[in-house]
């Protein structure tokens, strides 16, 4: 008899991705550091193609939320950096202005917090994951409503650059627990209960 093939978890792979570039974005955001050419491709290639790879792996797992997350996230950040970008390169395609950041921002909150009334049905680790980020891309949205450029929008832009950091290393913490749970075949890192 054949022994199944037993496919790999990828969501580490999908949750680096994001938490790697989510964690360099913020110290970006927070005021460490500008927003160069390295966030820039950490955004198209682990944020965005890693996190595609995950999520399109995870439809071949039927597993929904994590295939509709991954890839979707990948796609933000591919349209992050579109949108920096595009203007840039393309005549006549402007930037978009602070209103439009911010409902684009909004736009990203009220999916992630959507996706977070999923988590509720999975562990602890992603539930932060969600909470944190439904809460990164509000605090953000708000900072472009004020104008970034305003005193009360840098004060809101550093504190989501604060909890961004947060949010990310959430994200890596999850990812690497589940690799090495799965590699020791046992609980080394908690991530919470599992809904059976």
């Amino acid at each position: 008899m054949a022994e199944e093939n037993k496919l790999a978890n990828v969501a580490p792979l999908g949750l680096m991705g994001f938490g790697m570039t989510t964690v360099l974005l913020n110290i970006h955001n927070a005021g460490i550091i500008p927003l160069g050419g390295m966030i820039l491709a950490m955004g198209i290639f682990y944020g965005g193609f890693a996190q595609l790879i995950a999520g399109w792996w995870e439809i071949k797992q039927n597993n929904t939320f994590a295939a509709v997350a991954f890839s979707s996230y990948g796609l933000f950040w591919l349209t992050f950096v579109g949108i920096r970008i595009i203007p840039a390169v393309v005549e006549g395609i402007e930037a978009p202005g602070h209103t439009a950041t911010a409902a684009y921002l909004a736009m990203w909150g009220l999916f992630t917090g959507w996706m977070f009334l999923s988590t509720l049905k999975l562990n602890r680790a992603l539930q932060v994951v969600f909470s944190t980020l439904t809460i990164l891309f509000f605090l953000l949205a708000t900072a472009y409503a004020i104008g970034p450029n305003t005193d009360a929008g840098q004060i809101v832009y550093t504190i989501a650059g604060i909890e961004g950091i947060f949010c990310g290393f959430s994200a890596i913490y999850t990812a690497l627990a589940e690799v090495t749970n799965e590699y020791y075949d046992k609980t080394i890192f908690p991530i919470g209960p599992v809904e059976e």
